[in-house]
């Protein structure tokens, strides 16, 4: 299995997470370039958290249309699983291949801390390592992560099993408390309809070796390697 990191100027989670992707796939990634529309076959593409073109007009905008998110779209057309991780999934709801919008925090302020999420499907090459309704602890570092759909989508999310992870108190009830942005329904990550694209806010690579004060994020990558390289 291979994996591929996007970088952006202003990307400042890639090294991040190609560290937890080595860790877990035993090799390095490709890091592909933004400019770089033509790149190598992968089995993985990571959108990391940063500040894509310094989030001027609106984050992930800009990164949007970059020769590399074409080639991206293209391949999750076909099916390749696409991670975006905070500003990657900013950029995946700029592109289009995840439905919604990410806008600012409803404190309108800065939010860096370890928040408790609830695994919500834990049917997904994303999440197979997990048990369903788990709580894992995951660090958020966002300014702009308050998502929201419209009503139908927001349905449409909740009856398909689209809601990935979601915001929750130590006893894996989603409070208002327990919120760290305002999103609508304490959403924290969700899938394409397929289940093969996820973006979500907070930095599960943060959390993937214990030398950094815990591992609740390996288990991502760790089911991703296990499924992708069958």
């Amino acid at each position: 299995m291979q994996a591929g990191v996007v970088v952006f100027p202003g990307s400042n989670c890639d090294r991040d997470v190609a560290v937890a992707l080595e860790q877990s796939m035993g090799r390095p990634p490709v890091m592909i370039w933004h400019k770089h529309g033509d790149f190598e076959p992968v089995d993985l593409i990571v959108l990391p958290g940063g500040f894509s073109y310094g989030d001027y007009l609106r984050c992930g905008a800009m990164a949007a249309h970059a020769s590399a998110m074409k080639e991206v779209a293209r391949r999750a057309e076909k099916g390749v699983p696409v991670l975006g991780i905070c500003n990657g999934f900013q950029i995946l709801t700029e592109t289009g291949l995840l439905p919604g919008a990410l806008m600012r925090n409803a404190e309108l302020k800065f939010v860096c801390r370890d928040v408790a999420l609830r695994v919500e499907n834990t049917q997904t090459l994303f999440t197979s390592r997990y048990s369903a309704e788990q709580v894992i602890r995951i660090p958020v570092a966002h300014h702009d992560g308050c998502y929201f759909a419209d009503r139908n989508t927001h349905a449409r999310l909740e009856g398909d099993g689209q809601v990935a992870f979601r915001y929750v108190d130590d006893g894996g009830m989603p409070t208002e408390s327990a919120n760290p942005n305002g999103s609508l329904a304490n959403i924290a990550g969700v899938f394409n309809a397929e289940k093969t694209v996820l973006g979500l806010m907070p930095h599960p690579e943060r959390l993937a070796d214990p030398a950094v004060g815990g591992e609740d994020g390996r288990p991502l990558f760790d089911g991703l390697v296990e499924a992708l390289a069958r």
